[in-house]
């Protein structure tokens, strides 16, 4: 028998990392997961109510945002982890200047999935 464990080992300092289209740094990723960084984002408007194709698991570092999903909003604050299903419709407002660490499942920068494109 063929031992056909994975033993990649990755490390990824975030000055280093790529930025995607919505602003987002890409930390470390592996084929089922991986994850990003969203760093000092600013306060606005809210966006568009929207879905995903992956699974979303967060962190909050700084600052303050709000989460809108299935009827109820979640004020998001330094210390709280936050889940978005895959495919659950969604929206993000930064009230107060944001980082937070994100996972995603399956890796959101694979095949489009982390497109800005609303409603997928």
């Amino acid at each position: 028998m063929t031992d056909t464990t994975d033993t990649t080992v990755k490390k990824i300092h975030s000055q280093n990392s790529p930025k995607g289209p919505m602003g987002q740094k890409y930390l470390a990723n592996g084929k089922g997961i991986s994850m990003r960084m969203w760093e000092n984002e600013e306060p606005g408007e809210a966006d568009e109510l929207h879905s995903r194709d992956y699974e979303t698991v967060g962190f909050v570092i700084s600052g303050r945002a709000e989460l809108r999903i299935s009827g109820s909003t979640i004020l998001l604050e330094p210390g709280d982890s936050w889940i978005v299903p895959r495919g659950a419709e969604h929206a993000y407002q930064i009230l107060e200047t944001f980082t937070a660490v994100e996972a995603t499942h399956p890796p959101a920068e694979v095949h489009g999935r982390d497109e800005p494109t609303g409603s997928q």
